[in-house]
């Protein structure tokens, strides 16, 4: 069975910093790219980084490139975003999944609880 466990996110100042972790078992973790995806009230679920299994490729969306950094640890079976310059619209339920790469389609209709991020103003 699939387990995806988000943790880290909070309250947090515009202009502020989070550290989102993944931690993730019921598959070979280090064979699957894996993915943040957020969520915001009322809107739909979107993609925003993703990482390779093992050579370190990585993709970012607009919004979030050059203030987020996706990394992972194989030996943990864990995936990190680290998050900085935050802004109000970040606000946001955050998700992890094993994706693939192309176009960050799940692989398993399987998800986590998230973690909340709430950037105040």
């Amino acid at each position: 069975e699939v387990q995806l466990v988000e943790s880290g996110g909070g309250l947090v100042q515009v202009g502020g910093s989070l550290r989102l972790s993944c931690a993730a078992s019921g598959f070979t973790f280090d064979l699957y790219p894996m993915g943040w995806f957020r969520q915001a009230p009322g809107k739909e679920r979107e993609g925003i980084s993703c990482i390779s299994s093992s050579d370190g490729t990585t993709y970012y969306h607009d919004s979030v490139k050059g203030r987020f950094t996706i990394s992972r640890d194989n030996t943990k079976n864990t995936v990190f975003l680290q998050m900085n310059s935050l802004k109000p619209e970040d606000t946001a339920g955050y998700y992890c999944a094993p994706v693939m790469m192309r176009d960050m389609t799940p692989f398993f209709d399987s998800w986590g609880q998230g973690t909340q991020v709430i950037v105040s103003s």
